[in-house]
C-alpha cells in the first residue's frame, strides 16, 4: 500500500510538472526569436524615452527654479534660496534617475547604489525643506514642534541606514563592479 501511495504522488507531482509547462505550449509558435528580439527592442525604445523624459523635466525644472528664484529673491532672499536649492535637489534626482538609465541600456544590469544615493538625496531634500517650513512658521506650538523633531529624526536616521546600505552594497559588490560604477557616475 505504500508503494501504490508513493507511486500516486509521484504521478501527480509529474503531471503538475508537466501542466505548467504544457500550459504555456500554445505560446511557442508566437514567441519565436524574432518576436521575442522585436519586445526587447521595445523594451529598450522605453527605456530610451524614459530617459530622455528625465532629461526634458530635468531641463524644465532646472530652468524654472532659476526663474521663480530671480522673481522671489528681492522679496525674501533665504526663502528664495532655500526654495532654489529644494528645487536643484529634485534635478539632481532625475537626473541621477537618467543616469542609471543610461547605464541600464549600457550593460543591461540595473544596480541598487543608483537607488540609495536617489533615496539619501530625497531624504536631505526633506530635511532641509521640513526645517525651512519649521523656521518660517509664525506660531510654533509643542505638537507642531514635536512632529517636526520625529520626521527629523526618521530622516536622519533613514540616510544613515541608506548610507550603511551603500557601504555594504559597495564592499560585498564585485571589484569590477565597483569601477565600472564609480566610472559611470563621474561622467
Amino acid at each position: 500500500m505504500q508503494v501504490m501511495r508513493g507511486e500516486k504522488v509521484e504521478r501527480v507531482v509529474e503531471t503538475v510538472r508537466h501542466g505548467s509547462t504544457d500550459r504555456w505550449s500554445f505560446l511557442e509558435g508566437i514567441l519565436s526569436d524574432r518576436t521575442i528580439g522585436m519586445m526587447e527592442a521595445l523594451d529598450g525604445f522605453g527605456y530610451f524615452t524614459t530617459g530622455l523624459s528625465f532629461l526634458a523635466v530635468s531641463l524644465v525644472l532646472f530652468l524654472r527654479a532659476w526663474y521663480v528664484f530671480a522673481g522671489a529673491v528681492v522679496e525674501d532672499p533665504v526663502l528664495a534660496v532655500l526654495g532654489l536649492v529644494h528645487d536643484l535637489l529634485l534635478v539632481i534626482i532625475l537626473l541621477e534617475l537618467f543616469r542609471t538609465t543610461i547605464n541600464f541600456l549600457k550593460t543591461k544590469v540595473i544596480t541598487l547604489e543608483p537607488f540609495l544615493y536617489i533615496c539619501v538625496i530625497a531624504s536631505t531634500r526633506r530635511i532641509l525643506t521640513t526645517g525651512a517650513q519649521v523656521s518660517y512658521m509664525g506660531e510654533l506650538t509643542d505638537l507642531i514642534f514635536n512632529r517636526y523633531l520625529m520626521d527629523l529624526g526618521a530622516n536622519v536616521l533613514v540616510v544613515v541606514v541608506l548610507i550603511v546600505a551603500v557601504y555594504l552594497s559597495r564592499r560585498t559588490a564585485p571589484p569590477a563592479m565597483i569601477w565600472r560604477s564609480e566610472h559611470s557616475s563621474s561622467h
